[in-house]
């Protein structure tokens, strides 16, 4: 008769953790989420003027002209094309640092950099971990400065405001380094030129 009561007092523990840790935890920290932080629980989604998801400020994108500041390159390639998600895919190329293929791309992405007459950081050159990263320094930006004014017409003492606005500070005040978010950095660009005409 034990043996019964414990293996009924083995499934109702089960079934009361399974509760708390499968449906009440999840929902409270869901419901938190949506009443606390609704921006950063939907995943932190931008949009334009025109309410048309431009891509999520915590994942990078890939900007090729030269009127936008550069993201950090990815292995992986960022969410592009019409049926992409905006929130992209995480990875990184794993290549080992001897890789001729890693070696070959990062002297070609240098080159280029030095033929912009821009200082090959490593950040503009070598893939984030992720393959995610939205942030670059302000280093970086500042090295970027010049072909972005070049290629808008406007001058650079423009563009300066718009970086120290979007510089998002040290995760709680003491973990990783300050980084220019780029995507928002590119859209108030953007919208800098609509409001000009």
């Amino acid at each position: 008769m034990t043996f019964i009561r414990e293996i009924i007092k083995a499934i109702r523990v089960t079934l009361l953790l399974w509760l708390l840790t499968a449906i009440i935890y999840p929902l409270a920290i869901l419901i938190m989420g949506q009443v606390l932080f609704p921006f950063q629980a939907n995943g932190s989604m931008m949009a334009d003027v025109e309410a048309q998801v431009i891509g999520s400020a915590l994942i990078g994108q890939t900007f090729t002209s030269d009127a936008y500041f550069h993201s950090r390159p990815s292995s992986v390639r960022y969410s592009q094309g019409e049926q992409a998600s905006p929130t992209g895919i995480s990875g990184a190329s794993n290549l080992a640092p001897s890789n001729p293929a890693l070696l070959e791309r990062i002297v070609e992405q240098a080159n280029q950099f030095r033929d912009d007459n821009i200082q090959p950081l490593g950040e503009l050159i070598y893939t984030s971990g992720s393959g995610l990263d939205p942030h670059i320094s302000f280093r970086a930006a500042r090295e970027q400065l010049r072909r972005v004014a070049r290629a808008r017409a406007i001058g650079e003492d423009e563009i300066l405001p718009l970086i120290d606005r979007y510089i998002d500070g040290r995760f709680l005040w003491i973990f990783g380094e300050p980084g220019v978010n780029v995507l928002r950095l590119n859209y108030a660009l953007d919208l800098q030129d609509i409001n000009r005409q």
